[in-house]
C-alpha cells in the first residue's frame, strides 16, 4: 500500500463537494439540500486541513474551525427557517416554498 497524499485528500475533497452541489442543485427537499450544503462545507474543511497539513501551518486548521462554527449556525438557523415554514405550509417541497406572501 502507498502512503496516502495532500492528492489523495484533494480528490476526496472534490469528490464531496461535486456530490453536494448535485446535492444542491437536483433535489427538491429542503433538508436534503441542507444537509449538500453542510456536504459541500466539511469537503472545503478537509481540503483546508489537507493543505494546512502538507505546508505544516496551523492557520489552515484554524480557518476550518470558523467555517466548522459558521455551518453550525447555519444549519440551526435554516432548520428553524424550515420548522416556520413548514408549520404554515405542511411542506419540505421547496417548489411550494417559492412564493412566501400567503
Amino acid at each position: 500500500m502507498g502512503e496516502i497524499t495532500t492528492g489523495h485528500y484533494v480528490a476526496l475533497s472534490v469528490v464531496l463537494f461535486f456530490i453536494g452541489s448535485v446535492g444542491v442543485l437536483g433535489r427538491k427537499n429542503a433538508i436534503t439540500v441542507l444537509m449538500s450544503v453542510e456536504l459541500m462545507l466539511n469537503a472545503v474543511n478537509l481540503a483546508l486541513l489537507a493543505f494546512s497539513r502538507q505546508w505544516g501551518n496551523h492557520a489552515g486548521q484554524m480557518l476550518a474551525f470558523f467555517v466548522i462554527a459558521v455551518a453550525a449556525v447555519e444549519a440551526a438557523v435554516g432548520l428553524a427557517i424550515l420548522v416556520a415554514i413548514f408549520r404554515l405550509r405542511e411542506t419540505t417541497n421547496l417548489d411550494d416554498m417559492s412564493t412566501l406572501n400567503e
